[in-house]
C-alpha cells in the first residue's frame, strides 16, 4: 500500500472568493489591454517590439509573486515562483511547434499575433480544468502523484534518448479530422476565422491554425501540469503561475521562433528538469524537497542550458572555412 501524501510540506492557504476575481480581473484587463490597444491594428511584430513586450509581461508575472507574498507569505510565493519558472521553461518548445504551424499554413506575419492570441485564451480554459482536475485527483487519489511523476521521468528519458522529432502539420490526424468536419478555404480574408464563399460560411485557415494551437497546446499541458503540481497543491497558486507565464508566450513566439537552431542544449535542460520533478514528485512520502531547492535547480538548468546554447552557437558563427 502506498504512503499518504503529507500535505504539510506543501503550503496550505485560505484563498477567499475575493483573491479569485482580482486574478481573473486582472488576466482580462490585460488581454484586452493587449487586443484592443498594443494590437489594436494587425502589424508584424517585430524583434525590438517583441522583447519589449517580453519583459513586460516577465516583469508582471514577478510583481504578480510579490503580491503572493505580501497576501500568503514567502512559502507561498516561493511555490508560485516554482511553477511560473516550470511552465516558462516547458513552454519554449511549444513556441517553436507554433513557428512550424504557421510556417505550414503561410500565415502573414501582421496576423500571427492575432491567432495567438486566441490560441492562449483557449489555453487559460484548457488549463484551468487541467488543474482543477489534476489537484482534485491528487486530493482523492494519493497515489496520482506517483503516476505523474513516473509520466514525467518516462517523458525526460524520451527527450534525452529519441532523436529530434520534426513536427508536420500535414500529417496531423487531428488537422484531418478538422477537414471532415468544418467546411474550410484555402482562401485567407485578413485576420477573419471565417468568411463566405459563394454565399458559403466557410472557416478560413487562421481557424485551422487555431484549432492546431489549442490541440499542441493540450499535448504540452500533459507534462507542464504534473510538472506544477509537484511543487504546489494550490489551486489559485497553480493556476496564478500558470497563467502569467503562459500571457507572454505571444511576446516569446516572436523573439524565438526563428532561432530554434540556436538553442541546442535545450531539449536537455528541459529534460533535466522534467526528471527532477519526476524525482520529487516520487520521493515526496520519504524526503520532501524545499521549494527554495526546487526554485534553484530550475533556475540553474534552465540558464546553463541557454548558456550552453548560446555559446556553441556563437563558436559556431565564428568559425572561418579554410582558403583552399
Amino acid at each position: 500500500m502506498l504512503l499518504a501524501v503529507d500535505r504539510s510540506k506543501f503550503v496550505d492557504i485560505d484563498v477567499a472568493w475575493e483573491w479569485w476575481i482580482a486574478l481573473l480581473a486582472i488576466i482580462a484587463v490585460l488581454l484586452l489591454v493587449d487586443l484592443l490597444v498594443v494590437h489594436k491594428e494587425s502589424h508584424e511584430v517585430r524583434t525590438k517590439e517583441a522583447a519589449i513586450e517580453s519583459a513586460v509581461w516577465i516583469s508582471i508575472g514577478l510583481a504578480f509573486g510579490l503580491v503572493v507574498w505580501w497576501g500568503f507569505g514567502g512559502g507561498a510565493a516561493g511555490e508560485y515562483y516554482s511553477g511560473y519558472l516550470i511552465e516558462k521553461s516547458l513552454s519554449v518548445d511549444n513556441v517553436f511547434v507554433w513557428a512550424l504551424i504557421l510556417s505550414y499554413f503561410a500565415v502573414p506575419p501582421k496576423y500571427q499575433h492575432r491567432v495567438l492570441f486566441w490560441g492562449i485564451f483557449g489555453a487559460l480554459v484548457m488549463r484551468a480544468v487541467f488543474i482543477f482536475a489534476g489537484v482534485a485527483l491528487i486530493e482523492k487519489f494519493d497515489w496520482v502523484l506517483y503516476v505523474f511523476g513516473a509520466f514525467l521521468l518516462f517523458t525526460a528519458l524520451k527527450l534525452v534518448f529519441s532523436e529530434d522529432e520534426h513536427v508536420d502539420p500535414s500529417k496531423s490526424r487531428f488537422l484531418k479530422l478538422v477537414h471532415k468536419v468544418v467546411p474550410l478555404t484555402d482562401q485567407m480574408d485578413g485576420q477573419k476565422l471565417f468568411t463566405k464563399v459563394s454565399g458559403k460560411r466557410l472557416a478560413t485557415p487562421l481557424f485551422a491554425v487555431l484549432l492546431l494551437v489549442e490541440a499542441t497546446d493540450v499535448l504540452f499541458a500533459v507534462d507542464s501540469v504534473p510538472a506544477v503540481l509537484a511543487v504546489s497543491h494550490e489551486q489559485f497558486i497553480v493556476f496564478a503561475s500558470n497563467a502569467f507565464a503562459i500571457l507572454g508566450l505571444r511576446a516569446l513566439y516572436f523573439l524565438l521562433a526563428d532561432m530554434h537552431a540556436r538553442f541546442s542544449y535545450l531539449q536537455e535542460g528541459l529534460a533535466i528538469i522534467l526528471a527532477f520533478v519526476g524525482v520529487k514528485m516520487l520521493i515526496h512520502t520519504w524526503y520532501h524537497i524545499p521549494t527554495w531547492l526546487s526554485l534553484t535547480v530550475i533556475a540553474i538548468v534552465l540558464l546553463a542550458s541557454i548558456g550552453f546554447s548560446l555559446k556553441q552557437s556563437d563558436q559556431a558563427d565564428t568559425i572561418e572555412i579554410p582558403a583552399e
